[in-house]
């Protein structure tokens, strides 16, 4: 096997929801070329959710305010949909199925270096579920409402 068919394991989360209880993990991977989260939750709302990287590696319930805002080291605007974004903490929306839950991937655009620094710098960072979708656009959150699950990414 080459190098670039390797996948390993760059850091996890632990992800709560907002009275605390385990409501799964997301992992980071490194797989080759590309870095992608994958997400395995359950004991979520059914629907469309905003995904995102937030700035500080702190989930305080009820409301994971102590997170911050989205993770965004290059000071853009938000959203895909935005001609002056996006940040990178900016990341697809997720589907949670019927059931309350979801198993997916989400592919990160930075370099392997870049991003270990960006995530893993003096406050760490936090991955948030929102409540509602996010619409790529409205600077600076994406209009994503309240924050349901929170998980602190360390390394692996």
């Amino acid at each position: 096997m080459s190098g670039s068919d390797m996948t390993t394991e760059l850091a996890r989360a632990p992800m709560i929801d907002t009275t605390g209880r385990s409501v799964g993990t997301v992992m980071l991977m490194d797989e080759g070329m590309q870095r992608v989260m994958r997400v395995n939750l359950s004991g979520i709302a059914p629907g469309t959710h905003g995904f995102h990287l937030h700035t500080t590696g702190t989930c305080t319930t009820p409301d994971f305010q102590s997170a911050g805002g989205h993770l965004n080291p290059t000071n853009n605007e938000h959203g895909s949909l935005n001609p002056q974004g996006k940040h990178l903490g900016d990341l697809p929306n997720i589907e949670v199925n019927a059931n309350g839950s979801v198993t997916t991937e989400v592919a990160i655009d930075h370099s392997r270096d870049a991003l270990m620094t960006a995530l893993f710098d003096n406050d760490g960072t936090a991955v948030m579920v929102h409540s509602g979708a996010d619409d790529y656009r409205t600077n600076p959150s994406g209009d994503a409402g309240s924050r349901i699950a929170c998980g602190v990414l360390t390394r692996s």
